[in-house]
């Protein structure tokens, strides 16, 4: 596999509305105080060969705009010392999902707060005591088996833990979250829930009191009407485009 040149990635602009949904994302991302300095990495396939996505270069997420925005091929890496390249662990752990998940189009990586304590715990289950972890019930895997940082073998230890299309997040011990999804919409929007459950439910676990746990059938049952709300995401989304068209629009560019 050749390397490719990181100025052949940004010379192809095409996939408009993907760029500018993605750069959303990294600017909300930044809205909400979920991102961590230049680190953290979003990817989306594009295209019907099933190789080529979208990335992040090293750059603060308020900044990234869609014309930024990399295009990669799981086959042929790019050049990692170039300065404008992704960093080797988002390749490392973007590329091998990609390669090895089909049904993971979109990606989202991030460290933030709630999540991350959640991953950090010994027992990481995320228990169902209200409608927003109840979204989650078995709809989520948990990986125990952290190695370090997310290189290419990293990536690929991480890739087959994914094969469910049902499991969207990864709590990922004692590191962060990974969520998937079938577009940008769909992934942001269960980023976004799934932080917010993550902090109802630390929360809940700092008052030291008994928790209010959902019955497995409770929880299973309103997961479920969770699923038919099918347009909630993309209306979600186009309301957080609308707000940066007027308040930020360089995304767009």
């Amino acid at each position: 596999m050749s390397e490719k040149s990181l100025g052949e990635t940004k010379a192809n602009l095409n996939y408009e509305n993907e760029r500018r949904d993605l750069a959303c994302a990294f600017r909300w991302t930044v809205r909400m105080g979920m991102h961590e300095a230049i680190a953290n990495h979003f990817s989306l396939k594009v295209g019907a060969g099933g190789t080529s996505f979208l990335i992040n270069p090293k750059k603060h997420f308020s900044r990234i705009k869609a014309s930024d925005l990399l295009l990669l091929d799981t086959n042929s890496p790019p050049n990692l010392k170039d300065k404008d390249a992704p960093d080797t662990t988002a390749w490392g752990l973007h590329s091998s999902i990609h390669s090895n998940c089909p049904h993971a189009r979109c990606l989202i990586h991030v460290h933030p707060i709630y999540s991350t304590v959640l991953a950090s715990l010994a027992d990481s289950t995320l228990q169902p005591i209200d409608q927003n972890t109840a979204l989650f019930f078995q709809r989520y895997v948990i990986d125990e088996g952290y190695g370090g940082m997310a290189f290419e073998k990293e990536g690929e230890r991480c890739s087959s833990l994914l094969k469910d299309p049902e499991k969207k997040v990864m709590i990922m011990g004692n590191h962060g979250v990974l969520i998937i999804g079938d577009n940008v919409a769909d992934t942001f929007n269960r980023l976004y829930y799934f932080e917010r459950a993550a902090e109802t439910y630390i929360k809940a676990l700092w008052t030291g009191k008994k928790l209010r746990v959902l019955s497995d059938a409770i929880a299973e049952k309103t997961a479920g009407q969770w699923d038919h709300y099918t347009d909630f995401s993309q209306r979600y989304f186009e309301e957080l485009k609308a707000i940066l068209d007027e308040e930020e629009p360089s995304y767009r560019l």
